[in-house]
């Protein structure tokens, strides 16, 4: 079990579930419908990445941790450049500051994604 893991996605899974309630209740008559759908699909990739974290700290211990260590740092990572970029987009955008070129971190964030399932396969990945 790798515990820096479980805590940080026990901490990013609070404040997501926060997020979304922002979202549907704070959010959802001042932002306009493009952006809301922005912010809400940053919460929704945010959230099923805390739960992939939270197995990765949990499969820690059973084989491959220095795979699983990447995969987990890859998580967080994708969590603060994609989810991260998303949610300041969102704020630019409504307060009409001149950051558009934000939008550009979003798919370096995409990668960290893929790359920590990536890393989370081969971690089990059996070879003959």
């Amino acid at each position: 079990m790798h515990r820096g893991f479980i805590k940080t996605a026990a901490i990013t899974g609070a404040l997501t579930v926060a997020l979304g309630a922002f979202a549907a209740h704070g959010l959802k008559n001042i932002l306009p419908a493009d952006l809301l759908a922005v912010f809400e699909t940053a919460v929704k990739y945010q959230f099923y990445h805390v739960l992939a974290l939270l197995a990765t700290g949990i499969l820690y211990a059973s084989q491959s941790p220095a795979k699983l260590k990447w995969s987990g740092y890859l998580f967080i990572t994708g969590m603060v450049l994609f989810c991260g970029s998303l949610y300041l987009l969102c704020y630019v955008k409504y307060n009409q500051i001149n950051m558009e070129w934000i939008g550009a971190v979003t798919p370096f964030g995409g990668a960290a994604f893929i790359g920590g399932w990536i890393m989370l396969a081969t971690a089990y990945w059996k070879r003959n």
